[in-house]
């Protein structure tokens, strides 16, 4: 027997608290990245804390932005974006794209590409998509790319949002779980 890909429940459940929600899902940290694009009146950006693989075939990524996201809406319209993954030393890049200000790029190195959007300097990886689709999520869009390039810079550690903070990584305080069988990965 095949699995359902639709579910319904004739439960009342009651409504979860915005509040609640924000705390409870805080304790699941999150790397940040900066997801840029390129439109005829400039290059534009935005911080992202929800972004995740999807597929591996094809290669998919998604993102999540605020709904009514100017930066967000110009990205799709793009056609193409780059995730920037951000590296533990950029805080001040995130917050330079988490600002509304006109011209986030102004403070910010950042390698304009001749073929492709803009990578940001400094990034541990970047990840260059065509957007597939786009779509409402309750208060956010969600933003499907197929990955057409993609590299990881160097050894660095990211930039992770955890309970309402930028958090580096200690490596002094981590254990390596190399040594847990990842077979349940593709299940």
């Amino acid at each position: 027997m095949s699995p359902s890909l639709t579910a319904s429940s004739n439960r009342q459940l009651p409504p979860v608290e915005a509040e609640r929600f924000r705390h409870v899902l805080g304790h699941v940290p999150t790397a940040v990245s900066v997801v840029t694009a390129t439109t005829p009146e400039g290059p534009v950006g935005v911080t992202v804390g929800s972004f995740t693989s999807v597929s591996l075939d094809p290669p998919l990524v998604v993102f999540y932005s605020g709904r009514h996201s100017a930066s967000a809406a110009a990205i799709v319209t793009a056609g193409e974006f780059c995730v920037n993954v951000l590296a533990e030393d950029q805080a001040q890049v995130c917050a330079a794209f988490a600002s509304r200000k006109a011209d986030r790029f102004a403070s910010v190195s950042w390698d304009e590409a001749a073929d492709g959007p803009p990578h940001l300097d400094g990034a541990l990886a970047w990840i260059e998509c065509t957007v597939e689709q786009s779509f409402p999520a309750g208060d956010h869009i969600a933003v499907v790319g197929r990955v057409r390039r993609l590299a990881a810079e160097g050894r660095g550690r990211p930039l992770v949002f955890f309970r309402g903070r930028l958090l580096r990584l200690d490596p002094g305080r981590t254990r390596d779980a190399s040594v847990l069988p990842f077979d349940w990965w593709s299940g």
